[in-house]
This record gives C-alpha cells, sequence and structure tokens, in this order.
C-alpha cells in the first residue's frame, strides 16, 4: 500500500490541487525534496508560480458561496469523514512523513491521530459558531451573527507535516471558510497525499493544495482575495507574512518560535524534573525541532546537579535512528543546513564557556553517516549572553541554568523577545500559580511539559505569535461579526 501511494505520488509531480481536481501546473519550476535520514532524493514537487497562486485562489472563491451555505451539520458531518479516512491511511501517511521530514515514523503515526482527533473537535464546534442579541427596548430587536471570512491560507511548517496539513484547516473549514493549504518546500509528501485521499470528501474547490518555495507563500499572503492568513514558523516568517498581508488588511494567525523556560524550585523531585526536561524537549517526536520544546532549564542551586546527572542518563539513553525503523527513538534533522546551524550553536556555546555534558555532534554508525542526525546535546554552566541563551536554534540543544535567586531567575527567564510556553516545577501550589503569573509566556505546565490539550488555548506572548489555537477561540477566529438593528 505505500509503494501504492509513492507511485501515485510520482504521477502528481507536475501537478497541483484545486478546484476537486489535479491539475498541470502553469510553473515549470520545481523543488527537490530528500530524505533527510540520509540525503538521498524523493523527486520533485511543482514550485508554484503566480498563475497557479491565481487559480488556486479562483477555485477557492468560487466554491465559498455554497460551503458557507451549508449547514453546521453538513460541514461537521463532511469533516467527521475527512477524519475517518485520515485514521485510514495513517501508515502510508505516516511512512510519508518519517521519509521526508526525518521522524519517527510511531511519532508520526501519532501525528495522524491528533489531527483526525483536531478535525472531530471543531466539527463538534462548528454548531457554536453563535452570535448574541441584545436588549434595545420593545421598539428594536439587534442581534449579532458570525459569519465565514471567505478564503483563508494556511501555510505550514515542516515538523508535523500531517498534523498540521490536516489538523489546522479544520477550523477554518468548520466555520465556512474555503482554505488553500501550502505545505513547506521540505515536507510536500503527505499533503499531497491527504490532497489525493479527501478529493471526494470536500466539494470542488474547498480545500486546495499548493506546493512552493517561500515565494509561493509571499504570493499566497499578499493575495488581494485572500481573507486570512495562518502560519505556523519562525518570528521572521511572521514578520515577513504580516507585511505582505497588510496592503489588504488581512487577518493572521501566527504561532511562531519560542525559546521556553523550565524552572525548577528546591523543593522539586530531580528524578521528575529531568524526565520532564527530557521529555519536554520533544527529541522523539521532532529531534527538538519544536517551537514549544523547553530548552532553557532553570535549576535551583540545591538540585541543579542530581538532575543534571539524570538528565544526561535520559538523553544518552535514546536511540537515535533512522526514521522507519520502529524502534527509532529520535530522528534527523530536516536539512543539511538545520544540521551545520544546530552544530555552529554547539560550537559556539563551546567558544562563549558553555560546559558540554554530553551530545555536541553526530551519533555513531555507518548506518546514519549519510544523514543529518545530532546527538541530544546538554550544556551547563550557560550564561544568558550566550548565543544558546537568547536564540532559538531548533534542535536538541538544551542549555542549563544555575540559580539562586527567585527575582534574577524571573528576570532572566523574561528577558527574552519570546513568550511561547514555560513549565514550572514544585511542590508548593503558592509558588506555583505565583510563578505562573510572573512567567511571560501564553501557555503553562506546572509539574509536566510538552502536552497539549484539546479546548486549550494554544499560543504565545511577545514575538512569539498572534491569536490562539486548537480552542474555540481558533475557530471564532475564522469567523466575523455582523450586527443587525431592527426596527419593529
Amino acid at each position: 500500500m505505500t509503494q501504492a501511494i509513492l507511485s501515485l505520488l510520482d504521477k502528481r509531480r507536475s501537478q497541483i490541487f484545486h478546484g476537486g481536481a489535479w491539475r498541470q501546473a502553469d510553473s515549470t519550476d520545481t523543488i527537490s525534496v530528500e530524505n533527510p535520514a540520509d540525503g538521498t532524493s524523493l523527486g520533485t514537487v511543482v514550485d508554484a508560480n503566480e498563475a497557479d497562486v491565481d487559480a488556486a485562489v479562483e477555485s477557492a472563491l468560487t466554491a465559498f458561496p455554497a460551503w458557507r451555505a451549508l449547514k453546521p451539520a453538513e460541514r461537521a458531518a463532511i469533516l467527521m469523514e475527512a477524519a475517518r479516512i485520515l485514521r485510514f491511511h495513517s501508515k502510508e501517511l505516516a511512512y510519508l512523513d518519517a521519509l521526508d521530514a526525518g521522524l519517527p515514523i510511531k511519532m508520526m503515526g501519532s501525528d495522524v491521530e491528533m489531527a483526525a482527533a483536531q478535525i472531530e473537535y471543531f466539527a463538534g464546534l462548528a454548531r457554536e459558531i453563535k452570535g448574541e442579541t441584545l436588549p434595545m427596548g420593545p421598539a428594536s430587536l439587534n442581534y449579532s451573527v458570525r459569519e465565514p471570512l471567505g478564503v483563508v491560507v494556511r501555510i505550514h511548517p515542516f515538523n508535523h507535516p500531517v498534523m498540521f496539513a490536516a489538523g489546522k484547516v479544520a477550523p477554518a473549514l468548520a466555520a465556512g471558510n474555503t482554505v488553500i493549504s501550502k505545505p513547506a518546500d521540505q515536507t510536500p509528501l503527505s499533503a499531497l497525499a491527504l490532497a489525493e485521499f479527501w478529493a471526494d470528501v470536500f466539494p470542488a474547490g474547498v480545500l486546495n493544495t499548493l506546493t512552493g518555495s517561500r515565494a509561493c507563500g509571499a504570493l499566497l499572503a499578499s493575495h488581494p482575495k485572500v481573507a486570512k492568513v495562518g502560519v505556523i514558523g519562525n518570528v521572521e516568517t511572521g514578520r515577513k507574512v504580516m507585511r505582505a498581508a497588510a496592503d489588504t488588511l488581512k487577518k493572521v494567525t501566527l504561532e511562531l518560535g519560542g525559546k521556553n523556560a523550565l524552572v525548577a524550585f528546591p523543593d522539586a523531585d530531580p528524578d521528575r524534573v529531568a524526565a520532564g526536561a527530557v521529555g519536554g524537549m520533544n527529541l522523539n517526536w521532532t529531534a527538538g525541532q519544536s517551537c514549544g520544546s523547553t530548552t532553557r532549564i532553570y535549576l535551583h542551586a540545591d538540585i541543579h546537579d542530581a538532575v543534571v546527572a539524570r538528565m544526561a542518563t535520559l538523553l544518552e539513553d535514546i536511540r537515535v535512528g533512522l526514521p522507519t525503523d520502529p524502534d527509532c527513538q529520535m530522528g534527523a534533522l530536516i536539512s543539511k543546513i538545520q544540521r551545520d546551524r544546530v552544530l555552529a550553536y554547539i560550537r559556539s556555546a563551546q567558544e562563549e564557556g558553555a560546559t558540554l555534558v554530553t551530545g555536541g555532534s553526530a551519533p555513531a554508525g555507518a548506518h546514519l553517516a549519510g544523514g543529518y542526525f545530532v546527538r541530544p546535546t546538554l550544556f551547563i554552566g550557560v550564561e544568558p549572553h550566550m548565543r544558546i541563551a537568547q536564540e532559538e536554534i531548533f534542535g536538541p540543544v538544551i542549555s542549563v541554568f544555575r540559580w539562586t535567586g527567585e527575582e534574577a531567575m524571573l528576570a532572566e527567564v523574561n528577558a527574552l523577545q519570546y513568550g511561547l510556553a514555560a513549565s514550572i516545577w514544585t511542590n508548593d501550589l503558592v509558588c506555583a500559580h505565583r510563578t505562573a503569573a510572573r512567567i511571560e509566556a501564553g501557555y503553562i505546565w506546572i509539574n509536566s511539559a510538552g502536552a497539549h490539550f484539546l479546548g486549550a488555548p494554544f499560543g504565545g506572548y511577545k514575538q512569539s505569535g498572534l491569536g490562539r489555537e486548537e480552542c474555540l477561540e481558533d475557530l471564532l477566529a475564522y469567523t466575523q461579526l455582523k450586527n443587525v438593528n431592527v426596527t419593529l
């Protein structure tokens, strides 16, 4: 079955999907796709140009009136069918993500399940797109309604290809919008497979898929007939999208970078803190290429050494391997460029005086020699001025800080431009809530790290983004309010 989908995708190399059908692209430019675990080619896909973008937008516009006119229950039923088909093809989709994202196939199967759960969640919320009535006295009736925006673009990153391509379109579709989905240029395969699997689920033009480079993304973000753009990416990508959207005052949802802190107080259990710090890095999921990873670990001096020793053991026990191996616990970084970037950060940390505890290099083994692997890496003695303390690395590198004074520690935690997530470890309830109130981040874990909860708003403070996802607010952000006043 997996070979069948690969053969099918090979036929789509020069095509894009819009208006309910595969169509020959206007663009003759292509993007090379490779397997980051061994550097081999996975073929090419279309680098969509302006004509391709215009065609996809027109298909979405044409489909919009009929899609918005469907009853919420009817849209919900279609989304539920999409979730069912997604689960049916779970193995193929997980395999495709393991191939072009370099991430463990076991976790990519979990990504499919999480995407299906998101689709079902927003299908269930479709009936909650409600307005309200306002008291105006006996001579008037005043009410508001929520209406869809129109054509929505979702631009996805490379670290969770199928989960984002499938799950992040759900709130926009549930609200009655039509969607153009653009996967990352490094990881387009599962998005193309989704277009194939869902071709007969959604009415023609409701969900369209374009592959393309950053230039394609910029064309979509600036297109005058696109009503909203949703992006998951780094801070600079978010800024570029906002600039591109500014001329037409598009709505934007931006889930951007993070340099997330884990703060452990002296009463916390060292074993649990160590497990939480390593688990919060998402190494077994994305090799640390996650905006939600807990990359800055603030350990009180009383427990610092014990936690570091346990973290080192846990990190050294992680099996780095080929992503398609079911026993693989951590895969490859997305590209040679990213691998080299991470290694450059590791060198800079050593040059600036941080102490390397474990990792810091490629793993041993001839079977991994052709891939873009970096061992889980732990530094102690990190100071706030160092690059690894300031910048988002997007890789398997953990920085540990020793602290004694709470005020100084919190000042350091809040000093950066990022404010996505944070993790707090203590058995003192008052301390936990006090610290959660003072940390400038949009998503806080207490005595855990890394988990997401459907219905809980996920998003960042400061430069870590605009808007909230995975919740009712996410759905409503794809609507606009209209007020109607009736004089009786």
